[in-house]
């Protein structure tokens, strides 16, 4: 038997709550919501409580915004039960990697409502911030910093397509005997709750080698359930990554993260809409699409985006269509890439797709860099065998500014990076 001790401190009051393990079944803490301190490191200048929390979620639980919840390690949402989160809420992730990496987890069945507004966003961010209730930004970090706590994790009954057809998987990141960790299934209607307004910062804590946690991952994430403005601000691995599933999402801003903004997997089948990325130092893909792993299929959409390149990353693409990749994008205005640049087919797999029709593209607007004369020079076929013909047709050169496709980037103005990153929204 391994013996865990949660310790927390309430004035000069020691609290010890234990709770037993046996050695080989999954660890299940109940949860432990406890004021530590007062007075954090933000500015504001009224007393801000920071609670601990730790372990599995009471059903009906609710964060205000008068508090700021400290995430120490997972924290789960389990099936059944329903955490609500207030609007101007603040949420700060303990460091630690591996098994100690802190997240916030729905499970299968758990419901996540946390409806924050243009004034009043949610945000999701690392204890190492100075930010304070009341405030939607703290004065010591910026999107450079990544990797302090892990992320937001979301996972659903939604249909997935899963190497060998199984039915279900357990999310990377997350033990396979932790069964809170399990997304997949038949429903594609299935709810986890409802998103909006939500600003995620500095994650992507490493949880294996050369893994690390997305600001947001969707698994298995049904169509009843609500994705709208969600930005991600220097995470360390993707910004938004969908794993399969049906939901629908809109108004995404991605910022300065270390792999891919917009990355889908598995047969992903929803539609994501309204969407602005912002490549930092570091970034690679705008889009890395990939479609099903097993015999199941899903046909995303991907429709007006705006993305904008970093002539300083050493990588920085447009897209990556790979991995039997099928769906549709469209309207999608482009400047500020590399003449290096590419909108690439992978493989023979996706290259057949295209050809077949199960992968195509309506409007891309992009300004040329430098050295480029010829739009369709950045839409590039690297597929062994399979040659295609008429990709980037669709494409045209355009000047900054004369645009007529693209993200409605107002929607968006109410966000961290508009502010920080000088986008002009």
């Amino acid at each position: 038997m391994k013996k865990l001790l949660l310790i927390a401190l309430v004035a000069s009051t020691f609290v010890f709550t234990g709770c037993f393990k046996d050695d080989d079944a999954p660890l299940i803490v109940e949860t432990s919501t406890t004021i530590i301190n007062e007075n954090p490191g933000g500015s504001g200048g009224d007393d801000c409580p920071i609670v601990a929390v730790t372990g599995e979620i009471t059903d009906g639980t609710v964060w205000t915004n008068d508090n700021i919840y400290q995430l120490n390690q997972k924290v789960v949402v389990p099936a059944g039960a329903t955490l609500t989160i207030n609007p101007g809420t603040i949420i700060k992730g303990s460091s630690g990697t591996g098994s100690l990496a802190s997240a916030l987890i729905v499970a299968r069945g758990g419901t996540l409502n946390a409806n924050g507004t243009e004034n009043e966003p949610i945000i999701f961010t690392s204890t190492q911030d100075n930010i304070t209730c009341g405030q939607t930004a703290g004065t010591n970090l910026d999107e450079n910093d990544r990797g302090l706590w892990g992320g937001l994790i979301i996972l659903g009954n939604a249909p997935c397509s899963f190497s060998g057809d199984i039915p279900e998987a357990q999310i990377e990141g997350i033990p396979a005997d932790d069964t809170f960790g399990l997304y997949g299934g038949s429903d594609a209607n299935d709810s986890s709750g409802s998103l909006r307004y939500i600003s995620i910062r500095h994650g992507g804590a490493l949880i294996g080698e050369g893994n690390e946690i997305n600001g947001l991952t969707l698994g298995g994430v049904g169509n009843g359930t609500i994705i709208d403005n969600i930005e991600v601000i220097g995470n360390v691995d993707d910004g938004i990554e969908f794993f399969g599933g049906t939901v629908n999402a809109s108004n995404l801003l991605v910022w300065a993260q270390g792999d891919d903004a917009i990355d889908i997997d598995q047969a992903y089948s929803g539609t994501v809409d309204n969407v602005v990325v912002v490549l930092g130092d570091i970034s690679d893909h705008a889009f890395e699409i990939d479609g099903p792993e097993g015999t199941g299929s899903g046909s995303f959409t991907l429709r007006n985006a705006t993305i904008i390149g970093n002539t300083d990353t050493a990588n920085g693409e447009y897209a990556d269509y790979r991995s039997n990749a099928q769906g549709h994008t469209e309207n999608v205005y482009a400047y500020g890439f590399k003449d290096s640049s590419d909108v690439e087919l992978d493989n023979d797999g996706v290259a057949t797709n295209y050809n077949n029709g199960d992968l195509t593209f309506g409007a891309w607007e992009i300004v040329l860099p430098t050295g480029v004369t010829n739009v369709t020079d950045i839409f590039v076929n690297k597929a062994e065998t399979v040659t295609v013909t008429g990709f980037g047709s669709t494409a045209t050169a355009v000047s900054e500014g004369a645009q007529t496709v693209g993200a409605t980037t107002s929607n968006l103005s109410w966000t961290y990076s508009n502010a920080e990153g000088s986008l002009g929204f």
